[in-house]
Protein backbone atom coordinates (compact mmCIF):
# COMPACT_ATOMS: atom_id res chain seq x y z
CA UNK A 1 0.00 0.00 0.00
CA UNK A 2 1.52 3.27 -1.59
CA UNK A 3 2.40 6.19 2.01
CA UNK A 4 1.92 8.58 -0.88
CA UNK A 5 -0.76 11.31 -0.45
CA UNK A 6 -3.98 9.50 -2.48
CA UNK A 7 -4.48 12.34 -5.09
CA UNK A 8 -0.44 13.38 -5.32
CA UNK A 9 0.69 12.57 -8.98
CA UNK A 10 4.24 14.23 -7.95
CA UNK A 11 7.31 12.33 -9.97
CA UNK A 12 4.69 10.38 -12.61
CA UNK A 13 4.14 11.33 -15.96
CA UNK A 14 0.39 11.42 -17.49
CA UNK A 15 -0.61 11.51 -21.75
CA UNK A 16 -4.14 12.74 -21.54
CA UNK A 17 -5.09 11.81 -25.60
CA UNK A 18 -7.69 14.19 -26.55
CA UNK A 19 -6.24 17.14 -24.27
CA UNK A 20 -7.35 20.03 -26.45
CA UNK A 21 -10.68 20.86 -25.51
CA UNK A 22 -13.94 19.50 -23.18
CA UNK A 23 -13.55 16.55 -20.79
CA UNK A 24 -9.80 15.64 -21.61
CA UNK A 25 -8.69 19.07 -21.14
CA UNK A 26 -10.41 19.30 -17.74
CA UNK A 27 -8.60 15.91 -17.06
CA UNK A 28 -5.25 17.20 -18.54
CA UNK A 29 -5.10 20.52 -16.08
CA UNK A 30 -6.21 18.77 -13.21
CA UNK A 31 -3.79 15.64 -13.64
CA UNK A 32 -0.68 18.53 -14.39
CA UNK A 33 -2.39 21.03 -10.98
CA UNK A 34 -1.86 17.12 -8.68
CA UNK A 35 1.60 17.39 -10.10
CA UNK A 36 1.94 15.14 -12.96
CA UNK A 37 4.45 16.00 -15.74
CA UNK A 38 1.17 16.02 -17.98
CA UNK A 39 1.55 15.84 -22.28
CA UNK A 40 -1.40 16.90 -23.72
CA UNK A 41 -1.89 15.32 -27.07
CA UNK A 42 -4.67 15.50 -30.00
CA UNK A 43 -4.79 16.82 -33.77
CA UNK A 44 -5.34 20.55 -32.56
CA UNK A 45 -1.99 22.07 -31.73
CA UNK A 46 -2.81 25.59 -31.29
CA UNK A 47 -5.25 24.57 -28.93
CA UNK A 48 -2.60 22.28 -27.29
CA UNK A 49 -0.24 24.78 -26.82
CA UNK A 50 -2.37 27.35 -25.55
CA UNK A 51 -3.24 24.97 -23.16
CA UNK A 52 0.33 23.57 -21.98
CA UNK A 53 1.46 26.89 -21.84
CA UNK A 54 -0.76 28.02 -19.61
CA UNK A 55 -1.04 25.05 -17.52
CA UNK A 56 3.34 26.19 -17.10
CA UNK A 57 2.29 29.66 -16.27
CA UNK A 58 0.53 28.52 -13.00
CA UNK A 59 3.73 26.54 -12.22
CA UNK A 60 2.70 22.82 -13.82
CA UNK A 61 4.71 20.75 -16.20
CA UNK A 62 2.66 20.48 -19.28
CA UNK A 63 3.33 20.06 -22.96
CA UNK A 64 2.05 19.44 -25.98
CA UNK A 65 2.33 16.33 -28.66
CA UNK A 66 0.29 15.96 -31.74
CA UNK A 67 -1.99 12.82 -31.99
CA UNK A 68 -4.32 11.82 -34.48
CA UNK A 69 -6.11 8.45 -32.41
CA UNK A 70 -7.78 7.01 -35.43
CA UNK A 71 -3.71 7.07 -37.87
CA UNK A 72 -1.95 4.16 -36.48
CA UNK A 73 1.09 6.14 -38.10
CA UNK A 74 0.51 9.09 -36.20
CA UNK A 75 0.23 6.67 -32.91
CA UNK A 76 3.16 5.19 -33.82
CA UNK A 77 5.54 8.29 -34.08
CA UNK A 78 4.00 9.39 -30.72
CA UNK A 79 4.75 6.59 -28.79
CA UNK A 80 7.90 6.30 -29.88
CA UNK A 81 9.24 9.31 -28.89
CA UNK A 82 7.34 9.49 -25.52
CA UNK A 83 9.10 9.54 -21.88
CA UNK A 84 7.97 6.78 -19.58
CA UNK A 85 4.69 7.12 -19.07
CA UNK A 86 2.93 6.21 -15.85
CA UNK A 87 -0.79 7.24 -16.42
CA UNK A 88 -2.40 7.25 -19.57
CA UNK A 89 -5.86 8.50 -20.32
CA UNK A 90 -8.16 7.92 -23.34
CA UNK A 91 -10.55 10.64 -24.10
CA UNK A 92 -10.68 11.29 -28.00
CA UNK A 93 -13.71 10.70 -29.44
CA UNK A 94 -16.31 11.33 -31.58
CA UNK A 95 -20.08 10.82 -32.39
CA UNK A 96 -22.82 10.51 -35.00
CA UNK A 97 -26.63 10.48 -33.57
CA UNK A 98 -29.24 9.19 -36.15
CA UNK A 99 -31.09 5.72 -36.43
CA UNK A 100 -29.45 2.63 -37.48
CA UNK A 101 -30.22 2.10 -40.82
CA UNK A 102 -29.24 5.42 -41.46
CA UNK A 103 -25.34 5.52 -40.92
CA UNK A 104 -23.04 5.31 -43.82
CA UNK A 105 -20.32 2.60 -43.86
CA UNK A 106 -17.93 5.61 -43.91
CA UNK A 107 -19.82 6.72 -40.65
CA UNK A 108 -19.41 3.77 -38.96
CA UNK A 109 -15.34 3.28 -39.84
CA UNK A 110 -15.14 6.77 -38.32
CA UNK A 111 -16.54 6.04 -35.60
CA UNK A 112 -15.12 2.88 -34.30
CA UNK A 113 -11.49 3.92 -35.83
CA UNK A 114 -11.77 7.04 -33.07
CA UNK A 115 -13.18 5.59 -30.29
CA UNK A 116 -12.20 2.31 -30.36
CA UNK A 117 -9.65 1.04 -32.32
CA UNK A 118 -6.98 3.78 -32.29
CA UNK A 119 -7.59 3.70 -28.49
CA UNK A 120 -7.05 0.03 -28.45
CA UNK A 121 -3.62 0.26 -30.43
CA UNK A 122 -2.43 3.22 -28.25
CA UNK A 123 -3.61 1.06 -24.77
CA UNK A 124 -1.37 -1.77 -26.05
CA UNK A 125 1.86 0.19 -27.10
CA UNK A 126 1.85 2.08 -23.65
CA UNK A 127 0.86 -0.70 -21.78
CA UNK A 128 3.45 -3.05 -23.47
CA UNK A 129 5.95 -0.42 -22.39
CA UNK A 130 4.79 -0.32 -18.58
CA UNK A 131 4.93 -3.73 -18.49
CA UNK A 132 8.67 -3.80 -20.06
CA UNK A 133 9.60 -0.41 -17.03
CA UNK A 134 7.76 -2.94 -14.42
CA UNK A 135 6.97 -0.14 -12.23
CA UNK A 136 2.91 -0.54 -12.40
CA UNK A 137 0.84 2.08 -14.13
CA UNK A 138 -3.03 3.30 -14.49
CA UNK A 139 -4.95 3.20 -17.64
CA UNK A 140 -8.49 5.40 -17.76
CA UNK A 141 -10.67 5.80 -20.36
CA UNK A 142 -13.81 7.61 -20.89
CA UNK A 143 -16.67 5.46 -22.06
CA UNK A 144 -19.82 7.00 -21.51
CA UNK A 145 -23.75 6.34 -20.53
CA UNK A 146 -23.76 3.43 -22.89
CA UNK A 147 -21.25 1.81 -21.44
CA UNK A 148 -24.08 1.03 -19.54
CA UNK A 149 -26.80 2.03 -20.84
CA UNK A 150 -29.14 1.54 -23.95
CA UNK A 151 -30.07 5.09 -25.05
CA UNK A 152 -31.22 5.47 -28.52
CA UNK A 153 -29.97 6.81 -31.87
CA UNK A 154 -26.63 6.57 -30.48
CA UNK A 155 -26.24 2.39 -31.84
CA UNK A 156 -21.96 2.68 -33.65
CA UNK A 157 -20.99 4.64 -30.43
CA UNK A 158 -22.75 3.05 -27.88
CA UNK A 159 -20.83 0.05 -29.77
CA UNK A 160 -16.91 1.55 -28.94
CA UNK A 161 -17.94 3.05 -25.33
CA UNK A 162 -19.35 -0.79 -24.60
CA UNK A 163 -15.75 -1.95 -26.08
CA UNK A 164 -14.30 -0.16 -24.14
CA UNK A 165 -15.66 -1.08 -20.65
CA UNK A 166 -14.61 -5.35 -22.37
CA UNK A 167 -11.26 -3.89 -23.01
CA UNK A 168 -10.72 -2.45 -19.72
CA UNK A 169 -12.23 -5.34 -17.84
CA UNK A 170 -9.94 -8.05 -19.64
CA UNK A 171 -7.11 -5.84 -19.09
CA UNK A 172 -7.72 -5.02 -15.54
CA UNK A 173 -7.62 -8.82 -15.32
CA UNK A 174 -4.30 -9.79 -17.54
CA UNK A 175 -2.27 -6.44 -16.40
CA UNK A 176 -3.06 -6.98 -12.73
CA UNK A 177 0.16 -9.05 -11.95
CA UNK A 178 2.10 -6.12 -13.75
CA UNK A 179 0.63 -3.58 -10.86
CA UNK A 180 -1.11 -1.92 -13.39
CA UNK A 181 -5.01 -0.65 -12.49
CA UNK A 182 -7.42 -0.28 -15.55
CA UNK A 183 -10.40 1.48 -15.09
CA UNK A 184 -13.56 3.67 -16.98
CA UNK A 185 -14.98 6.24 -16.39
CA UNK A 186 -18.54 7.05 -17.30
CA UNK A 187 -19.80 10.16 -17.74
CA UNK A 188 -23.68 10.84 -17.81
CA UNK A 189 -25.01 14.37 -19.08
CA UNK A 190 -22.42 16.31 -19.41
CA UNK A 191 -21.84 19.86 -21.64
CA UNK A 192 -18.85 19.02 -24.53
CA UNK A 193 -18.71 20.61 -28.14
CA UNK A 194 -20.37 16.75 -29.38
CA UNK A 195 -23.79 17.44 -27.58
CA UNK A 196 -23.85 21.23 -26.98
CA UNK A 197 -26.68 21.72 -29.49
CA UNK A 198 -28.79 19.40 -27.91
CA UNK A 199 -28.86 20.78 -24.61
CA UNK A 200 -29.78 24.24 -25.69
CA UNK A 201 -33.68 22.72 -25.94
CA UNK A 202 -35.51 23.16 -22.98
CA UNK A 203 -37.45 20.07 -23.45
CA UNK A 204 -33.93 18.26 -23.05
CA UNK A 205 -33.29 20.37 -20.12
CA UNK A 206 -36.72 19.65 -18.55
CA UNK A 207 -36.47 16.27 -18.95
CA UNK A 208 -33.12 15.83 -17.45
CA UNK A 209 -34.56 17.77 -14.41
CA UNK A 210 -37.03 15.13 -13.89
CA UNK A 211 -34.96 12.37 -14.83
CA UNK A 212 -32.17 12.08 -12.16
CA UNK A 213 -31.45 12.85 -9.00
CA UNK A 214 -29.10 15.64 -9.46
CA UNK A 215 -31.51 17.97 -11.73
CA UNK A 216 -28.49 19.91 -13.54
CA UNK A 217 -26.33 19.43 -16.82
CA UNK A 218 -22.97 18.05 -15.68
CA UNK A 219 -19.40 19.57 -16.98
CA UNK A 220 -15.90 18.76 -18.00
CA UNK A 221 -15.00 19.59 -14.24
CA UNK A 222 -17.19 17.20 -12.86
CA UNK A 223 -15.13 14.28 -14.20
CA UNK A 224 -11.79 15.18 -13.67
CA UNK A 225 -11.55 14.56 -9.80
CA UNK A 226 -12.25 10.91 -10.53
CA UNK A 227 -9.56 10.95 -12.82
CA UNK A 228 -7.14 12.35 -10.25
CA UNK A 229 -7.88 9.54 -8.14
CA UNK A 230 -8.46 6.72 -10.71
CA UNK A 231 -4.44 8.15 -11.75
CA UNK A 232 -3.29 7.98 -8.04
CA UNK A 233 -1.84 5.79 -5.30
CA UNK A 234 -5.83 6.15 -3.71
CA UNK A 235 -6.57 3.69 -6.33
CA UNK A 236 -4.19 1.53 -6.06
CA UNK A 237 -6.81 -1.45 -5.20
CA UNK A 238 -9.27 -0.38 -7.94
CA UNK A 239 -9.65 -2.07 -11.43
CA UNK A 240 -11.46 -3.25 -14.05
CA UNK A 241 -14.23 -1.04 -13.07
CA UNK A 242 -16.74 0.67 -15.27
CA UNK A 243 -17.70 3.84 -12.51
CA UNK A 244 -20.30 6.26 -13.55
CA UNK A 245 -20.42 10.28 -13.29
CA UNK A 246 -23.74 10.91 -14.09
CA UNK A 247 -25.76 12.71 -11.38
CA UNK A 248 -27.49 9.74 -10.00
CA UNK A 249 -29.05 8.90 -13.13
CA UNK A 250 -27.82 5.49 -14.25
CA UNK A 251 -29.12 4.53 -10.66
CA UNK A 252 -32.10 6.41 -9.53
CA UNK A 253 -35.56 7.92 -11.08
CA UNK A 254 -37.40 10.61 -9.73
CA UNK A 255 -41.15 10.90 -10.16
CA UNK A 256 -43.94 13.67 -9.14
CA UNK A 257 -45.44 11.43 -6.43
CA UNK A 258 -45.44 12.93 -2.91
CA UNK A 259 -46.56 11.38 0.21
CA UNK A 260 -49.28 12.98 2.29
CA UNK A 261 -48.50 15.84 4.73
CA UNK A 262 -48.64 15.22 8.33
CA UNK A 263 -51.76 17.23 9.53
Amino acid sequence: MSTQHPFSLDGRTALIAGASRGIGLAIAGAIARAGAHTILASRSMPALESNAVRLRSEGCKAEARRLDIASGESIRSLVQDLPAIDILVNVSGTNIRKAVEKYSPTEYETIMQTNLHGIFDLTQSIGSRMIARGKGGKVISIGSMTSLLGLPYLTVYAMTKSGLAGMTRVLAAEWGRHNIQVNVIAPGFIITDLNREMWKSEVMLNWLRGAQANPRIGVPEDIAPLAVLLAGPGSDYITGQVIAVDGGYSTTANWPYLPPQDS
